[in-house]
């Protein structure tokens, strides 16, 4: 019997897929050089022409970056591995757990990257060696963004576009306002101010896109700004209490403003000496929080007037993260999972059924 007659026999299960951006392997150049070849080579993050944008990461950007880079990923690197990749899995652990406490037991929970290891067609390599045909995405972005969460899908989809057989899909398009989150992130800050003391002010921070991928229709600046608010509320706010920025933008066009090294400026000049800071768009720790956030902009605040910028890290593997990616992986697989006692209502009303004869 050939193992393919094997796998069609088989008893079909669901599956949970976690998607994040990528990190490199290691904080080296060679390494940096080659997740950036495949993440600047996506036209969904950089969509110019070819013709203008190969001379650029080829012939500047891959010759010159990586070498700069990792400085900045050896300073957050961790003893187990890059760590995007580590809270990544760990949520993967943790939400497999809440599934399992949910009863929904018997259903795995893959990870994977968008760029880098390891990949989408690895994990749903996995996935079809565990029988798993039916599979629900969850790209690990709350906001949508067709620089994210689109990305993402056509990952698997590129994926998937091997596979002789598919298995039946469903993803996650966006939790940016869902209960759950917003209830992890405000305990997240109030666990922070609790141990550290509440700070003057709350800046919260998202990475950028280019403003013209707004312009064309792109939601993701609304879904921040949505993020944002409810978090304010769950918190007891006030309008002075907070911002919204958005850091790490690259090149010269125009971001999404307010860009974050300008608002901390504006903050210190303002008389805040005590700022915290979380970045809401970020489901796990990676080189934009640790590096850029808590490194980089505390410097910068330090050297403009204010005394402490204070990260908030980001939900990682808490149990609140995990319960929150759980129940959205729950509601996606509502139908897919049936039970002894769904399947003998099924059989009785197929019973009570009229027959087409006669």
């Amino acid at each position: 019997m050939t193992e393919s007659v094997e796998a069609h026999r088989a008893q079909p299960r669901a599956g949970v897929l976690l998607v994040n951006l990528g990190t490199p392997d290691a904080p080296t150049a060679p390494a940096i050089r080659r997740y950036l070849r495949e993440f600047l080579s996506d036209r969904r993050i950089v969509d110019l022409p070819r013709a203008l944008w190969w001379p650029i990461l080829n012939g500047i950007i891959l010759p010159l970056r990586p070498r700069r880079l990792a400085k900045s990923y050896a300073s957050v690197w961790l003893e187990e591995g890059a760590p995007l990749l580590v809270h990544t899995r760990e949520l993967a652990e943790g939400v497999a757990r809440e599934l399992v406490t949910a009863g929904l037991d018997g259903v795995p929970v893959f990870h994977a990257m968008r760029y880098g290891n390891p990949s989408i067609a690895s994990a749903i390599a996995q996935a079809r060696e565990q029988s798993v045909r039916r599979l629900v995405v969850i790209p690990l972005y709350p906001q949508y963004s067709g620089t994210t969460t689109a990305s993402v899908m056509d990952g698997v989809f590129s994926a998937l576009s091997a596979e002789r057989w598919m298995p039946e899909l469903r993803s996650v398009h966006a939790y940016h306002d869902d209960p759950a989150f917003i209830h992890a992130l405000a305990d997240s800050v109030q666990a922070h101010w609790l141990q550290h003391g509440r700070g003057d002010h709350l800046l919260m921070s998202f990475h950028g896109i280019p403003q013209r991928y707004f312009d064309a229709g792109d939601p993701y600046h609304c879904h921040c700004h949505k993020t944002a608010r409810l978090l304010a509320e769950a918190l007891a706010l006030g309008e002075d209490d907070y911002s919204v920025c958005f850091q790490s933008r690259f090149g010269r066009e125009p971001w999404l403003q307010p860009y974050a090294d300008e608002r901390i400026d504006a903050l210190a000049a303002r008389g805040v000496r005590q700022l915290d800071a979380i970045c809401p768009g970020f489901a796990a720790d990676c080189l934009e929080t640790l590096e850029e956030m808590a490194q980089q902009y505390a410097e910068q605040f330090q050297a403009a007037g204010g005394k402490a910028l204070r990260y908030v890290p980001a939900l990682n593997a808490q149990p609140e993260h995990c319960a929150t990616i759980a129940q959205l992986a729950a509601r996606q697989l509502a139908g897919w999972q049936p039970t002894a006692i769904d399947s003998e209502l099924i059989a009785e009303r197929v019973q009570r059924l009229p027959t087409s004869g006669g």
